[in-house]
């Protein structure tokens, strides 16, 4: 029994510190994304609170519990409270089944550094992914707003739109790795065996459908202010708008954590065996963490970098680009994929059929150009 509280107590610590990682990210994400948008402008950005402004997510977190909590009189109550919670649970409970780092022992007890180890780890994360938009659904409706009526039903539209797409991209992981578990899928990779070797179109295919299902530039129809005012969070004051904003950005860390599980090693890195022969193994581990939150990092520098970088589409281009193009693209690499595993040569079979797309594509473009001209 003690040894069972000891173990109980130790992954309540690695909950917790997984969840404190997460907001601590998200917090600060919103500093480095003014930061970053500042530098791509010629512009300062924020410093005032705090050396080089660095105290500004904290501000702005006291002017969101400070402001005025308004909820529409015509609205309903209980559901326009419950729509930015699930968005905000739903975020956090991604994270659950990430792995940020390999087991650690302390005190002749081993510990994964993962909130938990299940044996669908993949369909967990799709799951809960597939539960957030009911979030933004719930928000919009109970707002009883035409504008935000509007952004839900675009948020749950795209969202499924894409989901189907990102869904055919995780297929080809399962395909190569044959386990449905995050912490299988991160040891397949180990010693610079990634994936985005093996499926570099499926991790093109992914990062878009994660763009798409974060509601990140140039897929932010749900929150167009050109037509929509503000969309699914038009009638949100206070806190409650604070977290939807504060989940846009826990999911834009949670889809790059994702995706450095996917595709790129987890929390591998270079090196590692020296480390581990040096320092030892927890040592190691700590430094795998790092790892995988600098990997996470990344792409959330790449979700923000692309926001400053590219106009947003029209709606029935995302529609279109979701179902004619990403999702025959999807199967056309599990297709290749399959093939590949057939044969035994996977690695040599994906690279040449991205090539063959690639050089599909630039001859149908030519005789679009030409067709055109005549």
């Amino acid at each position: 029994m003690e040894l069972l509280n000891t173990v109980f107590i130790a992954k309540a610590i690695i909950v917790g510190v997984v969840f404190a990682i997460t907001l601590g990210v998200a917090a600060y994400s919103t500093y480095f994304e003014r930061k970053i948008a500042a530098f791509m402008q010629d512009r300062i950005g924020p410093d005032r609170a705090g050396p080089f402004g660095i105290l500004q997510p904290l501000a702005d977190a006291v002017k969101m519990f400070m402001k005025e909590d308004f909820i529409p009189a015509n609205s309903n109550k209980w559901l326009f409270i419950a729509g930015p919670c699930l968005s905000m649970l739903t975020a956090l409970m991604t994270s659950a089944v990430v792995p940020f780092g390999d087991s650690v022992t302390i005190g002749g007890a081993t510990f994964d550094l993962q909130g938990i180890d299940v044996n669908i780890g993949i369909l967990w994360v799709f799951g809960i992914v597939s539960l957030g938009v009911y979030g933004i659904m719930i928000g919009g409706w109970a707002s009883n707003n035409k504008f935000a009526l509007l952004g839900a039903i675009r948020a749950a539209s795209q969202n499924i739109s894409y989901e189907l797409a990102m869904g055919m991209a995780i297929i080809t992981i399962l395909m190569i790795t044959g386990s449905l578990s995050t912490k299988e899928i991160v040891e397949v990779q180990q010693n610079g065996h990634w994936n985005i070797f093996y499926q570099p179109l499926g991790f093109i295919i992914f990062i878009i459908c994660a763009f798409a299902e974060c509601n990140r530039t140039p897929f932010d129809l749900p929150e167009c202010e050109t037509e929509l005012i503000g969309g699914y969070h038009t009638e949100y004051s206070s806190m409650k708008l604070g977290f939807y904003l504060f989940a846009e950005y826990i999911n834009m860390f949670i889809s790059g954590a994702v995706m450095a599980t996917l595709y790129f090693g987890g929390y591998d890195y270079p090196g590692v065996e020296f480390v581990t022969q040096q320092f030892g193994s927890n040592v190691a581990s700590f430094v795998g963490v790092g790892a995988l939150i600098g990997k996470s990092l990344g792409f959330v520098f790449v979700f923000m970098w692309v926001r400053w970088t590219i106009p947003r589409f029209r709606y029935d281009q995302l529609m279109n680009l979701g179902w004619t193009g990403l999702i025959p693209l999807a199967m056309y690499n599990v297709v290749v994929t399959g093939f590949g595993i057939l044969i035994g040569k996977p690695f040599m079979v994906s690279i040449a059929g991205l090539v063959l797309l690639i050089a599909a594509l630039f001859v149908c473009d030519q005789l679009l150009v030409k067709k055109k001209i005549a």
